[in-house]
């Protein structure tokens, strides 16, 4: 397939005519052709933002409202399109193509809320008269960077909460899904977004820190989103600080799902494997640390291995599977290495096996112990490490000994207890008897620590993508010391 840019309304190839290719993990078939922008491309998207952002700005909440509501319904109208797209540039299953869809349907439907909720307060003053606002407004031209792991949702993220408070946006599409991202762009268009409103940039991976750089230092640039690795978000958080651009950073998870000693077993092994198999553990908040108190924890690891090793493996193009292909033969060789390094380290191999190609299956290694690779590093595929613990301070201080703070869960019984000890845990998201993985796109979605700065979802976007101004209005005859 081959695709285009969108800069100003119009399909576009790069300027210079390079193009680079994306192929399928699994046989290398070549899955996308896509447009390698140039920095000047990319300025160009750039500036077709700022122009439009002079009358999108000023556009009414309810035209807002129904553009965004009409993406959402072309959004959902092009599943099949996303599910064969996903398939052949990512390797991923249908069912997670489809539950990226469903999910960006509703981020755009939430964003058409939101556009008669960008509200502000009135102050009060010490000054007689003066009547003073907190006022949010439009900030400018966006530019949303998005990852290929959860496609549809995390490019639809940076694009939605941004046009419902009157923004502009340039979304720089991941270099590993051009098509998926397309697709997107294809339905804002299709909803009836003016020229400009939306923009659409795709790059060489050489070329990306130029290509991104150069729309950052953009002065109408006024906010950066990015969603993806910890050590590419520090990058751009270095570019930002460079140029004093507020940014959003959704980064790396070492999501730890606690089961404590009153646990419904079955609840916890439910959400256990949807958390760490899902879209074969690539995912931020995948279920990455499984910390189970000793005196559940043969019973819970027999469960879990048992429905593990009985997940469907397969390719995606070929039919309905559970774990599809991971992204590339890196992912294959970095779950490896942790493989090989807990075992050498006393580690028990319960399930599943090393992979010899990108159709990995569902691993498990219990009696993980803090001197191991997989205990602090992001596996970011489906190999999960079982840490046993004593008692209710050994699981929160392993559950908090990492880097990472997005997403975590608590399993137990006595309610009371999980909330007090979820209260504990050092992320930006924690569900009691739930899943790590969970998303809704009127939620305030963020992490601390290494996973990153600020939040996306609902009132939190508002906030992260309108600027908030003081504005005063002297409503009788003001007194001045000379």
């Amino acid at each position: 397939m081959k695709i285009s840019m969108l800069i100003n309304g119009e399909r576009t190839q790069a300027r210079n005519g390079a193009t680079f290719e994306r192929r399928n993990p699994l046989d290398g078939s070549v899955a996308t052709v896509a447009p390698a922008a140039t920095a000047e491309d990319a300025v160009a998207a750039v500036e077709a933002a700022a122009e439009a952002f002079k009358t999108w700005s000023r556009t009414g909440p309810s035209e807002r409202r129904m553009m965004l509501m009409k993406a959402s319904q072309a959004l959902e109208a092009k599943g099949e399109a996303f599910a064969t797209a996903v398939a052949s540039e990512t390797g991923a299953s249908a069912i997670w193509a489809g539950f990226n869809v469903h999910l960006a349907a509703g981020m755009l439907l939430e964003a058409a809320s939101l556009t008669t909720q960008i509200s502000g307060e009135i102050i009060p003053s010490d000054v007689p008269g003066s009547l003073a606002m907190g006022v949010r407004q439009p900030a400018g031209v966006v530019l949303g960077i998005a990852p290929w792991n959860a496609p549809v949702i995390l490019a639809v993220r940076a694009i939605a909460t941004p046009l419902a408070c009157g923004n502009t946006v340039v979304l720089k599409g991941s270099e590993i899904c051009p098509a998926t991202h397309g697709l997107i762009i294809e339905a804002l268009q299709e909803a009836g977004l003016p020229k400009g409103v939306v923009n659409f940039v795709t790059n060489a991976p050489a070329d990306a820190a130029a290509v991104v750089e150069a729309m950052i230092a953009h002065p109408a640039v006024r906010r950066v989103n990015f969603t993806g690795s910890t050590h590419v978000g520090k990058l751009i958080a270095a570019t930002c600080a460079k140029y004093l651009k507020p940014v959003i950073l959704e980064l790396g998870g070492k999501a730890p799902l606690v089961v404590l000693d009153d646990a419904d077993v079955d609840a916890a092994v439910d959400a256990a494997v949807f958390g760490a198999f899902a879209n074969s553990g690539q995912i931020c908040m995948s279920t990455e640390r499984i910390v189970v108190d000793s005196a559940v924890a043969d019973e819970f690891v027999a469960k879990l291995s048992a429905r593990a090793s009985s997940l469907p493996l397969g390719d995606p193009r070929l039919g309905p599977v559970v774990l599809g292909s991971v992204v590339d033969m890196s992912t294959a060789r970095r779950c490896n290495e942790l493989i090989d390094d807990a075992l050498a380290k006393g580690a028990k191999l319960v399930t599943g096996a090393k992979a010899t190609d990108t159709l990995m299956p569902a691993t498990l290694l219990d009696h993980v112990t803090s001197d191991m690779r997989i205990f602090r590093e992001e596996a970011f595929g489906p190999v999960k490490g079982i840490v046993r613990v004593s008692g209710v301070e050994a699981a929160v201080a392993c559950a908090n000994d990492n880097e990472y703070g997005l997403a975590a869960a608590v399993f137990g019984r006595d309610v009371a207890r999980a909330i007090q000890v979820a209260g504990r845990i050092e992320s930006g998201i924690c569900h009691v008897n739930g899943p790590t993985v969970h998303d809704e796109a009127q939620m305030p979605f963020g992490g601390v620590k290494g996973s990153g700065i600020g939040h996306f979802g609902g009132k939190a976007g508002v906030d992260a993508f309108t600027e908030l101004r003081w504005v005063t209005v002297q409503t009788t005859p003001r007194h001045y010391p000379f």
